[in-house]
């Protein structure tokens, strides 16, 4: 009953606000004129001319350089003072998958099991989910939905944050697999009174059945089986390197038994989490395993790290050489990618590193082609800014393009500023 009462709640709640309807194909040509660009490759244009038509960019210069006919143009959009930015790509993401984290029944993350290479996040995602519009709303055009569960939860897929149905926003389906390494070490106590960090006794044995089955999906790929396995299905991308294996691992000695594991059996592999990777830099750089870097606005994970270790963390990977992107996890929680990125940059890492952070370097790492920067050629997947987007002070998108299409900025949480704005200036 009292389930009931809360679903018809949330019912009742969300159907005061119209869901938005995904934007129409670009017509005729836009202009962008004046803005500060942010390329997302570590260049900048500061007074820019970026044009698109039929969702592609047509023209990326600078204005100062070049003849601009502005009556070519459908639409002329005044940036001066502005700034304009790619896309931002969210990473390792359950957006779509989950609305609201305390309803069970608004959850799609996950499927029974232990090893589940077969399952697809894709088949679950939500388009009209209402996190996604909060989202947008500070920059994130494009995401990484990401199932979980078990050892081996499934296959991600990227996609484009407005669209009608799965297929509409498949930007790149099935673009591999993820496997959570075990822990070499486990925690007692819990958070308010923590106890001694200890060995993980499992370790060993865990890791033994995910390399068992490692070989027996190559040999499954390899012969002729009689009868077909889906999950061994599934394991042929990732074993002839036509799919990346996302291994979810923060600790120095995972990551390491993580390398040796992507030798012996010849892999495309992408570190997820990767705390402790500023420890190994060399050894990341050196066997080409880039990170998906998470956890980033955290507390230290030992006593005896400085209080600020983990707000450095962005910096010193790029000082070492290492790829890397961010990532933050989660659904709703993607609203502050942005500023995490932001806090990066105050702890020393370069600002148009922190922008190739969110968009060319995700999009190389996710194995993206046509977005994450701005070029022509490329899909026209971007925004603009009132000021720096990476200062929640002065980050107001004003405009957004995906594929061209002009997208709606509006969302559940400004309808509700107005609303209660309103009833209080009545007063």
């Amino acid at each position: 009953m009292r389930i009931s009462i809360i679903l018809l709640s949330l019912f009742f709640t969300f159907g005061l606000y119209a869901q938005q309807t995904p934007a129409p194909a670009q017509k005729g040509s836009i202009l962008i004129l004046g803005a500060t660009a942010h390329l997302g490759n570590g260049k900048v244009i500061e007074t820019s001319a970026i044009a698109f038509e039929n969702g592609k960019l047509t023209l990326v210069a600078d204005s100062k350089t070049i003849k601009i006919d502005r009556n070519s143009y459908s639409q002329v959009i005044d940036a001066v003072g502005k700034h304009v930015y790619p896309g931002f790509i969210a990473s390792n993401t359950q957006i779509g998958l989950k609305e609201i984290d305390a309803v069970r029944a608004t959850a799609d993350n996950r499927e029974v099991g232990y090893l589940n290479p077969n399952i697809r996040a894709i088949i679950a995602y939500n388009t009209d989910s209402r996190v996604t519009p909060t989202i947008r709303s500070n920059g994130v055009m494009m995401a990484q939905i990401v199932p979980q569960g078990g050892a081996m939860p499934g296959q991600s897929s990227v996609v484009q944050l407005d669209a009608w149905n799965w297929e509409d926003a498949g930007i790149k389906v099935d673009d591999g697999i993820h496997l959570n390494w075990p822990s070499t070490y486990r925690r007692t106590g819990w958070w308010a009174e923590p106890g001694p960090i200890k060995p993980n006794d499992k370790y060993g044995e865990r890791t033994d059945r995910i390399k068992e089955f490692f070989k027996e999906a190559k040999a499954y790929t390899e012969g002729k089986a009689a009868k077909k396995n889906l999950k061994f299905e599934a394991m042929r991308g990732v074993l002839d390197k036509s799919k990346k294996l996302y291994i979810h691992t923060g600790q120095a000695k995972a990551m390491m038994d993580v390398v040796d594991f992507k030798r012996t059996h010849e892999l495309d592999v992408v570190i997820v989490g990767g705390r402790d990777a500023w420890l190994i830099p060399d050894l990341l750089k050196k066997n080409n395993i880039p990170v998906i870097l998470s956890a980033v606005q955290a507390l230290p994970s030992r006593a005896d790290d400085d209080v600020d270790l983990p707000f450095r963390i962005p910096s010193l990977l790029h000082k070492a050489g290492v790829d890397f992107c961010l990532s933050y996890g989660g659904a709703w929680e993607q609203r502050n990618l942005v500023f995490q990125a932001g806090q990066a940059v105050s702890y020393g890492l370069p600002y148009e590193e922190a922008i190739r952070a969110l968009t060319s370097s995700s999009a190389k790492i996710l194995g993206l082609e046509n977005v994450g920067v701005l070029e022509n050629g490329k899909d026209a997947t971007l925004f603009i800014s009132k000021g720096d987007v990476l200062d929640m002070r002065t980050s107001v998108l004003e405009h957004a393009f995906i594929q061209g299409r002009a997208i709606d900025l509006d969302n559940k949480q400004k309808a509700l500023y107005r609303k209660f704005k309103e009833k209080y200036e009545q007063n």
